[in-house]
């Protein structure tokens, strides 16, 4: 079987799609090739499966991001809602704002900064739920005129608040994590309705005085339409059993990941509402793909 994931290595879609991939390979008896085949926002990869033979031998492990480009993509290539079939939202993790140590001490210090200059910041990619939190946080919110760099992946994006390259970017947790725990990153907020236990010491953006703010990344799997239903029950009852292993809790929480879990059928309704829900971002920012 391989796993494509159309996003960098060490990003956040990465990260997750390894945890699972090793667990279903060691369960299954069989290899399980993850194929990073990032670009486009992770269109790329998302049509490639959206093409591919629906046996259950090519399946796609993606963020929220299929959901934005949607109304993004002038031509995202494929029907979110026609050419897949969700098996399981596995996880999911806040987005949050990220700084070098020597940069801004809080979100509202970033903001006042660049009230006269704008902000130039950068996220995971166009079409990413992070690039679209930013965009609605710094521009609808705070009223800042903004620049937006799009990184190739959470994993560039990181890199480039570890070097100083811009001021701020936006990504989920997961690949922040461990750079705000060696101090090497400096947390700003997240966007969370609730602290996260991985990081407890980062406020949430509701805290920081914008009331009702609630933006995730969730990574799901899908495969192509027609893939018959006996292998759609039998991957999502596998995933089912590797998100209540208590280890595998144990390990999704130190990562700052929530999982999540549940029917195929309860994805497939979650998703009609994430493509609203993003379609309206869209429109209020006017966001674009650089």
């Amino acid at each position: 079987m391989r796993v494509i994931v159309p996003f960098p290595a060490a990003g956040v879609t990465d990260i997750l799609a390894r945890l699972v991939g090793a667990r279903l390979s060691e369960s299954w008896g069989q290899p399980i090739v993850i194929e990073n085949r990032s670009g486009a926002g992770g269109n790329i990869g998302v049509v490639a499966i959206a093409r591919s033979a629906p046996d259950g031998y090519s399946v796609l492990m993606t963020s929220s991001s299929i959901a934005v480009n949607m109304s993004l993509s002038a031509n995202p290539g494929y029907d979110l809602l026609k050419d897949f079939v969700p098996v399981i939202n596995v996880a999911s993790s806040p987005n949050m704002i990220i700084t070098q140590p020597n940069g801004p001490t809080s979100l509202r210090e970033l903001i006042e900064q660049s009230k006269k200059d704008g902000l130039i910041y950068g996220s995971a990619g166009a079409g990413t739920t992070p690039h679209l939190t930013a965009e609605y946080l710094f521009k609808n919110l705070a009223g800042l005129k903004v620049t937006h760099v799009p990184y190739k992946g959470a994993a560039p994006a990181v890199n480039a608040a570890l070097s100083g390259e811009v001021v701020a970017v936006s990504v989920a947790m997961p690949t922040a994590v461990p750079h705000l725990r060696s101090g090497k990153l400096r947390g700003l907020a997240i966007t969370s309705r609730r602290r996260n236990d991985a990081v407890p010491d980062i406020p949430t953006v509701e805290e920081l005085g914008f009331p009702g703010f609630e933006d995730i990344t969730w990574v799901g799997i899908f495969v192509p339409a027609g893939t018959p239903p006996a292998i759609v029950s039998k991957i999502n009852a596998d995933v089912n059993a590797f998100l209540s292993m208590a280890d595998s809790r144990e390990r999704l929480a130190s990562l700052a990941f929530d999982p999540v879990g549940g029917a195929p059928e309860s994805f497939a309704a979650y998703l009609r509402t994430e493509v609203a829900k993003w379609a309206k971002v869209i429109r209020e920012t006017g966001a674009k793909i650089e």
